[in-house]
């Protein structure tokens, strides 16, 4: 018998995104920058509009130039989403121009600018 493991189900990942730590994008100000490094990449995301998750975003193999995207939110890659948040041990989901790209995990971050209330 196969088992669904915990951060897949709904109940798990609320219970495990609820003990890491992350930023809520639209706690932060428009023009805000959040510089976040994953396993992998380095990025350097613009807030264009941070209710709608509209970003310039910089950095990795896919974005070499800045680049408009919406940065739906982080997931622990093709399971559920929380949408809007950019979480620690999490994958980025970002859409630009046409495509879909998910980081390899967030191993830091950090917000320059003014923040309305970040949540770490």
């Amino acid at each position: 018998m196969q088992t669904v493991p915990r951060f897949c189900t709904l109940d798990g990942f609320v219970e495990i995104s609820e003990t890491l730590e992350g930023v809520e994008l639209r706690a932060l100000a428009p023009n805000g920058t959040i510089l976040v490094r994953t396993r992998e990449s380095d990025y350097r995301i613009l807030l264009l509009d941070p209710a709608s998750r509209r970003v310039l975003i910089e950095g990795g193999p896919f974005f070499a130039e800045p680049t408009e995207a919406i940065l739906s939110g982080s997931s622990f890659g093709g399971c559920l989403l929380r949408m809007g948040w950019i979480g620690h041990g999490l994958r980025m989901e970002i859409h630009a121009q046409g495509r879909l790209v998910v980081t390899s995990p967030v191993r830091s971050l950090r917000v320059e600018g003014v923040a309305r209330g970040a949540v770490w």
